[in-house]
């Protein structure tokens, strides 16, 4: 990418910023709109829960039900070239 596309990308994403933010008034969330209902404020330790804890449960299960329920072959499995998996180990020691 030469100089002349960059400082065009770099040029219309700073727009493109200054565009939304001018758009985006916080000043328009000062007047209540008709049905305007708020409920009660979150707790610390339920804003962390929601917002914390929450995605990083999610993230582990289903990073668990992916590692439990992988059903690919173990030749296919990608290693480091000096490693051999169980399978191939056992293939070289029956060709022996």
């Amino acid at each position: 990418m030469d100089k002349k596309n960059a400082l065009r990308a770099g040029a219309l994403a700073a727009g493109t910023t200054l565009m939304m933010l001018l758009m985006s008034s916080p000043a328009l969330a000062l007047t209540r709109d008709d049905g305007d209902d708020p409920g009660t404020g979150l707790s610390v330790v339920e804003t962390l829960g929601l917002y914390v804890l929450a995605p990083i449960a999610l993230f582990v299960v289903i990073a668990g039900l992916v590692m439990v329920l992988d059903r690919s072959h173990p030749d296919h499995r990608v290693t480091s070239p000096n490693t051999k998996t169980k399978v191939a180990r056992q293939k070289v020691g029956a060709k022996a």
